[in-house]
């Protein structure tokens, strides 16, 4: 399995609009951080996770051809967005398959109704195949990659985390309920929220997120949705071993 960070940063991005702090102004590469997002690719599959506000400049970079399947974690502008932007992989590819839970398909609807419910002729609309995941109830795309959606809170949200096979994804959220501790156990890989080192109410910070990691043991893990408070090279070893903070453009592969 190959995941490939195509954007790391919070709401905002980094840097954010009219700030100069240390890490907005810096030259680090793993500083820039687009919204966030991941690309996932397993036997012969290829699927996005969130069609962030930056799907058009991360596809662009990441020289994106194809997609199978796009799964939806909520609807929160950052990361749904760029949905009208799988246009063109339409025109070559035809009707695309996009997951979420029946809370998201609410929003999506209401988002983007000129593409259920379209009022005039001429234009492009994005093709969309609607899929609703369950938490907890793993479906495959193609032969090989079994995808286990589970619910986290991010706030009052219910926002759904993605396992696949070993790796699993889990933006946006302050708590994880034990039912999704349980679903998350025996991961090699596991991509967590984590916005800053100070306190949220919304998003984990370092403290808690740490202490999730040391409840769910995985072998890897990747902190992502990360704010201008922390820069990559200097606050890097305040993790510790086995945890780091994701950046765009960051392949993990178990291959």
């Amino acid at each position: 399995m190959k995941l490939t960070f195509l954007g790391t940063g919070t709401s905002t991005g980094v840097p954010s609009i009219g700030c100069e702090c240390e890490t907005c102004v810096s030259d680090d590469a793993r500083d820039k951080r687009l919204r966030v997002s991941v690309l996932i690719e397993h036997g012969g599959q290829t699927v996005l996770v969130d069609t962030s506000a930056d799907f058009r400049q991360q596809a662009l970079r990441q020289k994106i051809k194809w997609l199978d399947a796009v799964l939806i974690t909520h609807c929160h502008a950052d990361h749904i967005f760029g949905l009208d932007d799988i246009r063109p992989l339409n025109f070559r590819h035809g009707a695309l398959g996009v997951y979420a839970n029946e809370r998201a398909w609410v929003d999506i609807r209401r988002i983007f109704k000129y593409v259920f419910e379209p009022t005039y002729f001429g234009g492009g609309l994005p093709q969309i195949l609607a899929h609703t995941v369950v938490a907890g109830a793993p479906f495959c795309i193609g032969p090989d990659l079994q995808v286990t959606p589970l619910e986290v809170i991010h706030g009052r949200l219910p926002v759904i985390a993605y396992r696949f096979n070993d790796f699993a994804y889990a933006t946006d959220l302050n708590e994880i309920p034990p039912a999704t501790i349980a679903a998350l156990s025996g991961l090699d890989v596991l991509v967590l929220d984590c916005l800053r080192f100070r306190e949220h109410p919304t998003h984990l910070w370092v403290e808690r997120a740490l202490e999730y990691v040391s409840e769910l043991k995985p072998r890897r893990t990747f902190f992502t949705h990360i704010a201008h408070d922390v820069r990559h090279e200097r606050d890097s070893p305040k993790l510790p071993r086995g945890v780091e903070w994701a950046y765009d453009n960051l392949v993990i592969s178990d291959e």
